[in-house]
Parts: structure tokens; C-alpha cells; sequence
């Protein structure tokens, strides 16, 4: 199943973090915080303006984003994990 967000939304995945620090010790789930980092799996066509026209998302497909901690709405594809937010929700674009 695959889904198409609408307007200004944009559908991502979690990028995991390491389980381990840099002193080596071993994370449980329980104490994970969730990563707010994640690639863009898919976009909307474009958030409307107050003249009607549609303007086109500055992030693509594929791109690694950074985003609030408590941004977006999950859902389950699947039995995979995704975010829906909105474009604005998204605070940079990792460059490589």
C-alpha cells in the first residue's frame, strides 16, 4: 500500500539513531528518545497560496530532513512507521 499526502504534507521515515554512545554503552528501546531526523519517502503537490496558485515543496524525495520532536501525526504501512507533517514542520535539509 502506498500513500500520497496532500497540498503542503509530506510523508517520512524515522532514521534510527545509534544504540550505542561514544563511551560504548549499550542504549535500551525504553530509553531511546525518538529520532527527529528522517527521510523524505514522499510529497504533497504544493501548499496554495492566498492568490490560488500552487507553490511547490523545497524538499524532495529522498532528501534527510531535521524536524520537531513532536512533529507530525504516525501511521503504519505496512507494518512500517511513517510520519505525515507538514512542510513547515521541517526545520532543515541535511547537504551532503
Amino acid at each position: 500500500m502506498s500513500l500520497r499526502p496532500l497540498h503542503d504534507r509530506i510523508l517520512v521515515k524515522r532514521i534510527e539513531s545509534n544504540e550505542k554512545t561514544a563511551g560504548g554503552i549499550i542504549i535500551p528501546d525504553t530509553a531511546k528518545e525518538k529520532p527527529a531526523e528522517g527521510e523524505v519517502i514522499a510529497i504533497g503537490s504544493g501548499a496554495i497560496d492566498e492568490c490560488g496558485k500552487v507553490r511547490p515543496l523545497d524538499v524532495k524525495v529522498g532528501d534527510r530532513i531535521l524536524f520537531g520532536k513532536w512533529s507530525g501525526t504516525e501511521v503504519k504501512l505496512d507494518g512500517e512507521d511513517y510520519l505525515v507533517m507538514k512542510e513547515s514542520d521541517v526545520m532543515g535539509v541535511f547537504v551532503r
